[in-house]
């Protein structure tokens, strides 16, 4: 396994990191136990949640995820040998789905983050967290796929300068060690920065939003922002929800895979998507390499990412997303990259 640091922090994470939503949903308590055993033996020491996991969110299993997280700790006694990340979710006006959580109350404000970190730490039975996160931001922007930007004047949401007060007191008493956001913009992170560093308030270390074959817009903004002002990308669905596998080619809807169960993954679909990734899947058979890995070892080699997020419901799955990082993809073969995302650019943004 590699290390890389987040950002300006002492925490040396593992390349790859182990994304969690599937636990509680698609996962046993049991099974996911038995992936993260599998990880943590690979050298993985990033545990991502967040509390409203697993997805989809529902009532009846929100916290769920947090939950076998923390039993898994109890049992094997390995908190120090990873860091744990979570997130507190946003307001629910943005996305109706979290309108379950504190009865639709999720605002970014010093009473919600204080319930939503809380209860998180006793769902993870830990008394800190090594990384808290804003899931999404608590203004309206975009985010999750949005596209076309829509300002609303007077709008109202928690100031930046509010949460990180809540944040950085939190810091202060030993419950988080380190903050970061979710789904943000180049605008949004260099408010975070610029805010703490005129209060001296605790600096944002980490920025976790989509990257992957089909969506490289972070390319657009925050990459510079990224590796300028060292807040490092936690890159999450690199391989778009499984297509960049191959697994959903040519109408293809394996039993149990989250695009067959739920319509609303429908993302990474699309005529564009869909030809980009035969594209892909036949550049990585062509040099005789897996394309689930060839998806991840691309986002592996990218300077601004601190750690991928990889998931997996089945154990076979995890090792060959973990088998990533030892994979250095050829010139020729970042070429033919560069070409077909020349021929569809960002086709699921």
């Amino acid at each position: 396994m590699q290390y890389r640091k987040i950002g300006q922090t002492d925490l040396n994470v593992s390349v790859i990191s182990l994304g969690t939503m599937t636990f509680g949903e698609q996962n046993t308590e049991h099974e996911a136990h038995t992936l993260i055993d599998y990880a943590v033996a690979q050298g993985v020491n990033l545990l991502d949640t967040a509390e409203s996991y697993p997805v989809p969110p529902r009532p009846e299993t929100q916290g769920q995820t947090e939950r076998f997280i923390g039993t898994w700790l109890k049992k094997t006694g390995k908190r120090n040998e990873v860091f744990i990340a979570t997130k507190i979710a946003g307001p629910s006006r943005q996305l109706g789905h979290s309108s379950h959580i504190r009865q639709g109350e999720s605002r970014h404000n010093r009473h919600n983050i204080e319930l939503a970190l809380n209860d998180s730490l006793q769902r993870l039975q830990v008394d800190h967290v090594d990384l808290y996160q804003l899931h999404w931001p608590d203004r309206t922007t975009n985010h999750f796929g949005k596209l076309g930007y829509t300002h609303t004047e007077h709008e109202d949401f928690i100031p930046i300068a509010e949460t990180l007060l809540a944040l950085d007191s939190l810091v202060k008493a030993g419950k988080i060690r380190h903050i970061g956001v979710s789904n943000e913009t180049p605008w949004g992170v260099t408010q975070f920065i610029n805010i703490a560093e005129k209060l001296g308030l605790s600096r944002i270390v980490s920025i976790q939003n989509p990257y992957n074959l089909l969506n490289r817009t972070f390319e657009i903004g925050n990459a510079e922002v990224s590796i300028r002002e060292n807040v490092g990308l936690l890159a999450y669905s690199p391989l778009a929800f499984g297509h960049l596998s191959g697994k959903y080619l040519n109408g293809a809807q394996p039993e149990g895979a989250r695009v067959t169960r739920w319509e609303r993954f429908a993302r990474y679909k699309g005529e564009n998507a869909e030809r980009a990734t035969e594209l892909y899947v036949e550049l990585a058979h062509k040099h005789g390499l897996n394309p689930a890995q060839l998806a991840l070892a691309y986002v592996n080699s990218r300077r601004f990412v601190s750690s991928n997020i990889i998931g997996a419901t089945h154990l076979e799955q995890l090792k060959v997303n973990i088998g990533s990082v030892d994979i250095e993809l050829s010139d020729e073969v970042l070429a033919g990259i560069e070409h077909i995302h020349q021929l569809y650019p960002n086709p699921s943004p």
